[in-house]
C-alpha cells in the first residue's frame, strides 16, 4: 500500500480500504461524539459489519470512478480522513469531505490531506469543480474551505437533517482553474 507524508510531522495519508474495518471501526469509536456533532458518519460506523460496509461502498465507488476515502495516519495510528464524497467525471465535479478524532485537531492535517486530493482530483482525473459543504455551525470545516481558497457559494436553509433537527449547509467551491492559480509560486 502506498502513503503519501503530509509533512515532517510524520503523518501520512494512505488508502483507506475494506480489510481495514476494525482499525476504522476503532478509531471511530474513540472520536464518535466529536466526529458526530456534524456529520453522519459517526452513526453510520456503529460496528463492524457498518464500518466494513461503509468502506466497500467507498471501495465500489473508486472501482466506478465515482469517489475516494483516504484516512490520515499519525504515528502509525488512524486520527481522521478526507473523501470524495461523490465524483461525476463526465460532468467534471465532485464533493471532498473531511472527519477527524479529537486528539488530532489543530494540526493542520486535514487541510494539507484535501490539498494533496484537490490536486490529484483536478490534475489526474480532469475536476473541474470541487465542493465542501458543511454545517453551518462547523467552525472548523469551513475554516479549512477558507484555507483552501474556496468561495461560498451560498447556504442550504435547514437543507440536512442530522440526528433529528434541521441544519443549514453551506457551500463552498473552488473551480481548477483558480485552484492551479493558488497553487502556482508567487
Amino acid at each position: 500500500m502506498y502513503a503519501i507524508p503530509l509533512g515532517d510531522d510524520g503523518a501520512e495519508l494512505r488508502p483507506l480500504e475494506p480489510w481495514q474495518a476494525e482499525e476504522f471501526l476503532a478509531h471511530m469509536d474513540r472520536g464518535r461524539e466529536f466526529i458526530g456533532r456534524h456529520i453522519a458518519l459517526a452513526d453510520a460506523v456503529a460496528d463492524l459489519e457498518s464500518a466494513r460496509a461503509f468502506l466497500q461502498g467507498y471501495a465500489d465507488k473508486a472501482a466506478a470512478d465515482a469517489g475516494r476515502i483516504h484516512g490520515i495516519w499519525t504515528d502509525g495510528k488512524l486520527v481522521g480522513g478526507v473523501l470524495f464524497r461523490t465524483m461525476d467525471v463526465e460532468q467534471r465535479t465532485a464533493e471532498a469531505g473531511c472527519w477527524l478524532e479529537p486528539s488530532a485537531v489543530g494540526r493542520g492535517l486535514v487541510t494539507r490531506a484535501t490539498r494533496l486530493i484537490i490536486d490529484w482530483a483536478v490534475e489526474e482525473r480532469g475536476i473541474h469543480r470541487v465542493e465542501w459543504w458543511a454545517a453551518a455551525a462547523n467552525e472548523a470545516s469551513i475554516a479549512v474551505a477558507r484555507r483552501l481558497g474556496m468561495t461560498r457559494d451560498g447556504v442550504l436553509r435547514e437543507g440536512r437533517l442530522h440526528r433529528g433537527k434541521r441544519h443549514d449547509m453551506e457551500i463552498w467551491s473552488v473551480l481548477a482553474p483558480e485552484w492551479r492559480a493558488a497553487r502556482q509560486p508567487s
